[in-house]
């Protein structure tokens, strides 16, 4: 488990706080650049080779995403006449915005240093990569979507759903699959961005309520390759029935949690007319849960408790973490209350 100085917890929740409060691009930028900065101790922390050059490419790159910000909110300002977030009125700072969002967000093409940030860090920085540091330049990017180019947005998103399900399909490590997987969902995300930013917001959070339990059970079992799958039952024997639940979830299979984006999101598309869009769209999900598929294999059906050797430790001390217990509910059995969800 990851400890953190107060000074580090605060400037990461300050840095997004004060990005998703403020209307004022300069004032978003600081917070951003708070929250790098607070997380680039994170990263460093374990001092490793690969914690180091996993912090110079998450800084190099978050970096260049700020600059890209910076500018682009500076030369709209200076054409527009205003700092207003929803006011990016001007083509070329929206198309640069767009960019940097989605470099911030890991999306492709721009999203090459996740996979390896990720693997270069500890399982819980890597939730926190996958999850929290996506909500700030998430949320710029949902107030400034009608502004943005729908073409770039949507080439992005369908850029994101097709490497980020390639990406993951001959991956070993979990952190890289999960990376990859990160990089789909925010390829869906982006994708409706442009036609319906609340359901894209949706997505996000349903898919952070997927993952957060995820990489909990990941910490708790010390899982982190697909052949330590296997060994997960020794540690609690209903951990590999709720990591394979959480996979299928986050695959989009009904009647999980994770069907209910997906199917607003087809459903949005479709109602703009825009069929092709939404076949490719269901056609290029198939590919992210061939590696969805691996997993819940490899930890739920392929290796009973009686063909292992490994001491039975779950006979002894059981693992049930509290956060995890809360969140598996949600992540796997919310279909149900989708009518009802306000959009």
């Amino acid at each position: 488990m990851l400890t953190t100085t107060p000074m580090t917890t605060t400037g990461i929740f300050l840095g997004t706080a004060t990005t998703i409060s403020t209307n004022h691009w300069l004032m978003a930028w600081i917070g951003l650049e708070t929250n790098m900065l607070a997380i680039l101790m994170v990263i460093a922390k374990p001092k490793t080779t690969r914690a180091t050059e996993a912090t110079t490419k998450y800084f190099l790159m978050q970096a260049i995403a700020s600059i890209m910000i910076l500018f682009s909110s500076t030369t709209n300002a200076w054409q527009m006449g205003t700092w207003d977030i929803t006011q990016l009125y001007n083509k070329y700072s929206s198309t640069i915005m767009a960019v940097a969002l989605a470099t911030k967000l890991g999306a492709a093409p721009i999203h090459f240093w996740l996979p390896e940030v990720m693997q270069g860090s500890s399982l819980m920085t890597a939730l926190l990569l996958s999850t929290w540091q996506k909500i700030a330049p998430m949320t710029l990017m949902y107030m400034a979507a009608k502004n943005m180019q729908p073409v770039i947005l949507t080439t992005i998103g369908l850029m994101s759903m097709l490497i980020g399900g390639l990406g993951g399909i001959n991956q070993t490590q979990l952190r890289k699959t999960m990376a990859y997987s990160s990089i789909n969902n925010t390829g869906w995300t982006l994708l409706i961005m442009p036609i319906s930013p609340n359901i894209a917001m949706l997505n996000m959070f349903i898919y952070m309520n997927t993952t957060i339990p995820t990489f909990l059970i990941m910490m708790k079992s010390s899982t982190k390759t697909l052949r330590d799958l296997t060994g997960m039952w020794t540690t609690s024997p209903i951990f590999p029935h709720m990591m394979a639940l959480l996979m299928l979830s986050t695959s989009g299979l009904p009647p999980l949690t994770g069907f209910i984006p997906k199917l607003m999101i087809l459903n949005e598309l479709l109602q703009q007319k825009m069929v092709t869009m939404a076949t490719i769209a269901a056609l290029m999900s198939l590919l992210s849960l061939v590696f969805y598929l691996r997993i819940t294999y490899l930890s739920m059906m392929l290796t009973p408790p009686t063909t292992s050797s490994a001491s039975m430790k779950w006979r002894h001390t059981n693992y049930q973490p509290a956060l995890t217990s809360c969140l598996i509910p949600t992540a796997l059995t919310t279909l149900l209350i989708a009518p009802a969800i306000p959009l």
